[in-house]
């Protein structure tokens, strides 16, 4: 029983940071990367549609973007939600393509999107923290019903906080290398 508790906040944990290093592709670093603009929300006949599903996105270059949409009546709406101030970039399209230069970023870009992966970090530490206090209720809950002998609650505790700190491990990692690439010239 302890095991099956152990194992499911161990999954749960697990993709929290897969969660964080999902959120954490889509933020800029000096390189163009699809991922930047995967998600951009695009009108598609009056709905709102990631771009990815409507146009090939791929680098050819360090510093550029080209997206090749699969329907090209669809180039003009696709440059307008590029060029909207969240996203920030100035797209150009010679009829068939769209080609997306990656500005480098400023210095206080870069320290911006820093700023953005710390807080990005933290909320994955609060929600590994989240499941771990979780646990330790059901752990509690079967001391208390007299399920489990106390010796045992107590190292399952102590396990489950070696998980925890594994995990959290985990995202100081992932967190410290997209910082690196961020502020990378």
């Amino acid at each position: 029983m302890i095991d099956s508790i152990l194992a499911e906040a161990e999954t749960k944990m697990d993709k929290s940071v897969e969660a964080l290093q999902r959120e954490l592709v889509s933020i800029r670093t000096g390189r163009a990367n699809p991922a930047m603009v995967e998600k951009v929300m695009v009108p598609f006949y009056g709905t709102p549609t990631p771009l990815n599903q409507l146009a090939q996105i791929s680098t050819p270059e360090a510093r550029l973007l080209v997206i090749q949409p699969y329907d090209r009546s669809q180039i003009g709406a696709i440059e307008k939600a590029l060029r909207a101030p969240e996203v920030g970039l100035n797209p150009g399209n010679d009829g068939a393509v769209i080609r997306v230069p990656v500005p480098p970023l400023t210095e206080e870009r870069r320290r911006d999107y820093v700023k953005l992966v710390r807080q990005k970090a933290e909320d994955a530490r609060v929600a590994i923290r989240n499941i771990r206090r979780d646990e330790v209720h059901r752990i509690e809950r079967l001391e208390k019903d007299g399920e489990i002998a106390e010796d045992d609650a107590k190292r399952s505790r102590e396990r489950l906080q070696k998980i925890t700190d594994a995990h959290t491990g985990r995202v100081d990692v992932v967190a410290a290398q997209k910082e690196s690439e961020v502020m990378e010239v």
